[in-house]
């Protein structure tokens, strides 16, 4: 079903974003959601949310840092529920209906990771780039909030911390 949206660009914009079929919401904007323990590709995720009447794409990716709390991370592991795949679908829909959003791609790792690998990557295109930013920019907090995956650090002196749980 096609969405439109109302016009937020100022003067000169009339009524709804559909002057021209390009800006009509897709026919399914959601084009890869996935969690996964192999490791991530951004070139697979931007290459998901290609679209020609997109005139905006926003793309973040989330990688496993050195530190956390003023603490060295060694490693770190991620786990999910079972039920993660169907939140995060859940949380991808409501983006796609929140925001004008041509296609979206979410993808996140679990298994151990090491210092600098790609624990997620999402990114959302839109017909305009503010929108990409904040359809983007949901869709992450989203994700970290509401998809039931737990980081467990363990840092370099030995302890361990369950994040997320």
């Amino acid at each position: 079903m096609a969405q439109t949206y109302e016009a937020a660009d100022g003067p000169g914009r009339q009524g709804k974003h559909s002057d021209h079929p390009g800006e009509l919401g897709a026919e399914d904007p959601i084009r890869l959601l996935a969690i996964r323990e192999a490791p991530l590709s951004v070139d697979e995720v931007f290459a998901a949310v290609g679209d020609q009447a997109a005139g905006g794409t926003a793309l973040f990716v989330g990688t496993v840092r050195n530190h956390d709390g003023g603490t060295d991370v060694a490693r770190l592991g991620y786990s999910s529920h079972p039920s993660a795949e169907a939140e995060l679908r859940r949380v991808a829909e409501k983006v796609v209906a929140d925001h004008p959003v041509r296609a979206l791609a979410a993808v996140h790792r679990v298994g151990d990771l090491e210092v600098g690998d790609l624990a997620v990557v999402v990114a959302v295109s839109c017909p305009h780039r503010a929108e990409a930013f904040d359809a983007c920019r949901t869709l992450i907090d989203d994700l970290k909030h509401e998809v039931p995956i737990w980081k467990h650090q363990t840092f370099s002196d030995g302890t361990e911390e369950w994040v997320g749980v």
